[in-house]
Formats: structure tokens, C-alpha cells, sequence
């Protein structure tokens, strides 16, 4: 039986919307909604890797699992490597970075990966959702990823390009949701190797990896997420997440 580990890297610098992770919604911070739906994915333990204080104590009080990171981490990846190093716990094979900022994915959207990950012994694996809405096309805040081949529910392919917003008009495109499942060999791997240009100027670290021939598969999500970037995101989350309540 191979273990898998979920790391949720998250800090109140946000570029477009600082201290994000503490938003409350229903009551409860954001970054503590994102914990509760993968504890929900009975997949593996679950921690936040994090360099704010306020946001340990916070994942602390709500019966979550939270570790201290460096400040000194350029991306989400270096974070979660330093914090699967730090916990230090030996019998780990596959390694989940989910975004503290999605707290309606869906737990068996992530059950889901972990199966696909391990089944297709994918190096790395991430999901993606049908779009429906030409906005998400246009909207730069959401990251969108075209793929080889169509994805249909019981297959995956690989990724070609991730972009935020683009002219070209691609086919088998979706929208990207910010998880990733790693090999603990590749994310070791994928630690150690430089920021590219590409990585930076899009403000995409996933280009690492297609940029040094590393393959990302793709699986379809059977439920869209919303990610909060801007303070409207926020607003529209808040809406739907208390309106279900």
C-alpha cells in the first residue's frame, strides 16, 4: 500500500489579496474549510505548511495540523519539500500540494487523483475541470491548461501548456485546479532544479516541470472550484458557501 501525504502550503502575503488564507466564511477561516475537505478524502494525513504564525494557530484552534516553514520560499513546492523534510515521516510515496485558497474542492475530486497518480504511475498529476463560461477564458486570475487528448472521466493526459490568459485558440482546453500529487522522488527532483524563465514571467511554477521535460498528467474533475484571487472572488465564495448552510 502506497502512502500519500497532503501538504497544504499557505501565507498572508498574497500578491492580489493579502491575508486570504484568515478570511472567514460561515465562520471559519479559508485556509481551515481547504484543511476539513481533505481530511474529507481519507487519503492520508493532512498538514499546513506555513511561515505566519497567525496562520498556525489558526489551522491549531480549528483541529487541524500546521507546521512552520522558512519565509525565505519562492513557491508553494519549495514549501511543501521543506515541510515533508521537517515532519520527517519515512513511510510517505506520493506527496498532495493543494492550494489553501480552493475551499470547495471537491474530497473525492481528490481521492480521485490519488487513485489516477498511483494507478498510472504518474511522475506528476493534477486535475481539471470542463469550462463552461467564455469569462474563464478571458479571466487571467484563472489558470487554464490544454491537454494532448480530450479528457473523459476514466482517462488522463498529458499536459502541453498551463497559461493564464492567451490570443491562440487551443482545443482540449480546461481549467486548471490547483492541486498537485507528486512522486517523492520527482518533487525531490523538481526541488532542486532552478526557476525557469517561463515559471517566472507567468507566475506559473508547474512550467518548471514541463520546462525540464518532466510530464504532468491531467485528470478531469467531476466539480468545478473557485479559487479566491481578488476580494470579488471572495464575495461570490462567501455567497455560495453560507447560502448552502
Amino acid at each position: 500500500m502506497k502512502n500519500t501525504l497532503i501538504i497544504i502550503p499557505s501565507r498572508m502575503a498574497a500578491s492580489r489579496l493579502p491575508g486570504k488564507p484568515l478570511l472567514k466564511i460561515d465562520g471559519k477561516s479559508i485556509i481551515s474549510h481547504v484543511v476539513t475537505q481533505a481530511k474529507k478524502s481519507e487519503i492520508g494525513q493532512v498538514v499546513v505548511a506555513t511561515e505566519d504564525i497567525e496562520i498556525f494557530n489558526d489551522v491549531k484552534s480549528n483541529g487541524g495540523d500546521s507546521i512552520m516553514t522558512s519565509k525565505a520560499n519562492k513557491t508553494g513546492t519549495d514549501r511543501i519539500w521543506e515541510a515533508y523534510n521537517k515532519l520527517n515521516i519515512k513511510n510517505v510515496d506520493f506527496i498532495i500540494n493543494l492550494q489553501g485558497d480552493e475551499p470547495l474542492i471537491d474530497p473525492n475530486d481528490i481521492a480521485n487523483l490519488d487513485l489516477a497518480v498511483k494507478k498510472n504511475n504518474s511522475e506528476i498529476g493534477t486535475l481539471a475541470a470542463n469550462i463552461d463560461n467564455k469569462n474563464i477564458l478571458l479571466n487571467k486570475n484563472i489558470v487554464k491548461v490544454v491537454t494532448k487528448e480530450n479528457l473523459k472521466e476514466k482517462n488522463y493526459s498529458r499536459a502541453e501548456i498551463f497559461f493564464r490568459k492567451s490570443q491562440k485558440n487551443f482545443n482540449n482546453i480546461y481549467q486548471h485546479i490547483g492541486i498537485y500529487e507528486y512522486e517523492v522522488q520527482c518533487l525531490e527532483k523538481f526541488n532542486k532544479l532552478e526557476q525557469t524563465k517561463n515559471e517566472i514571467e507567468n507566475r506559473l511554477e508547474q512550467l518548471r516541470a514541463l520546462d525540464n521535460k518532466i510530464n504532468i498528467d491531467v485528470i478531469l474533475a467531476k466539480n468545478k472550484v473557485l479559487g479566491v484571487d481578488t476580494m470579488e472572488d471572495f464575495i461570490e465564495l462567501k455567497k455560495i458557501m453560507e447560502y448552502k448552510t
